[in-house]
């Protein structure tokens, strides 16, 4: 039987082959380099692809439909001008990492994957 796409997910996020998705906040949230991940899973040829997609909207679609939000980070801002600069950088590769949560998907409780399912 084919793997559901929370399944797939988890699969990949237990798996040490993916550099561009890993568990975040101690289990709880998934994180997506959005570039690295659209080569490394989006861009694979037909037989090693995991997702039925090319696109990255359309995983972040699944995401959605299975009850994953979307997660904001703040970052606390230094008040000195050079500070301030070097966080902005780093805040902009930053941005490049999607966080998603749902409390159904937790490392730490693998028994409540069953409960994720498709709206």
């Amino acid at each position: 039987l084919p793997l559901c796409f929370p399944q797939k997910l988890w699969k990949m996020l237990e798996s040490d082959q993916f550099q561009s998705i890993w568990w975040s906040e101690g289990g709880k949230c998934v994180a997506i380099n959005k570039d690295l991940f659209k080569v490394e899973v989006l861009g694979r040829g037909v037989r090693q692809r995991v997702f039925n997609t090319r696109h990255i909207r359309s995983v972040i679609r699944q995401l959605n439909l299975y009850g994953f939000t979307k997660v904001q980070r703040d970052i606390q801002r230094s008040a000195s001008l050079p500070e301030f600069l070097s966080e902005e950088a780093a805040a902009s590769s930053h941005s490049q990492i999607l966080y998603y949560y749902n409390p159904s998907f937790n490392r730490a409780h693998p028994w409540l994957l069953g409960t994720c399912k498709r709206r």
